[in-house]
């Protein structure tokens, strides 16, 4: 059964964490910009939409404070906290076009929004590189919310044990063997990565650990 949507009050901070990155990102404010509270509901109900266990308001929480954690690092930290807004904003697990998806609902909501095309386009490129997570060397805020995104994989054992059976039931349509051989490429896919976190916080605290449990889980699915 799906948990029951989150009360309007108990939104209110995440509402407030949408509303000043918004405001942030487009500063100066026009006086012509939209209210951005009306966005961040929509935002929050998507996030709250009953076919996601992981991709939930939970997990957008902790990328955000990942974000805070790592926005030393970013050239644009507002940006990139817009971008972990819309990088699973349109999820469905059957489908294998969200990230694109969402990237086009970040372009239109954020032009509208009223945020300058240059910074609107940074944020739909942001979400499309979470296909990948595979950020260049250069790219400072790729960095940032790759990491923020990824860092699940360095929890302790039983968030990380709680992470993987929530992927789990967000697939449970998928035959136990194809989800077994499809994780496991995924995993594989994160393993060949010459690092999987590109700050420097992140390659100090959570690579060891994410290598650990990605090789246990691998092991696990494979053995």
């Amino acid at each position: 059964m799906a948990d029951a949507p989150e009360t309007r009050t108990s939104l209110d901070p995440l509402r407030t964490r949408f509303t000043q990155a918004l405001e942030a990102a487009r500063s100066p404010v026009p006086a012509t910009a939209p209210d951005p509270l009306p966005y961040a509901d929509n935002l929050l109900t998507r996030w709250q939409e009953p076919q996601r266990r992981y991709h939930t308001l939970t997990h957008l929480t902790a990328v955000l404070d990942h974000i805070d954690t790592l926005e030393e690092y970013a050239d644009d930290p507002d940006v990139v906290r817009l971008a972990a807004w819309f990088h699973d904003a349109v999820y469905l697990p059957d489908r294998s076009e969200n990230e694109e998806r969402s990237a086009r609902l970040a372009e239109r909501a954020l032009t509208e929004a009223g945020l300058p095309d240059v910074k609107t386009a940074e944020v739909a490129r942001l979400v499309r590189l979470t296909v990948t997570h595979d950020p260049a060397d250069d790219d400072h805020d790729g960095q940032v919310l790759c990491d923020a995104d990824l860092a699940i994989l360095a929890a302790p054992p039983s968030a990380y044990a709680a992470y993987t059976a929530a992927v789990r039931e967000e697939y449970h349509f998928v035959p136990n063997e194809a989800f077994r051989e499809g994780r496991a490429a995924v995993l594989r896919q994160l393993l060949d990565l010459p690092r999987l976190f590109r700050t420097p916080h992140g390659a100090r605290a959570w690579e060891a650990t994410a290598r650990y449990n990605l090789r246990g889980e691998l092991e696990l699915l494979t053995g």
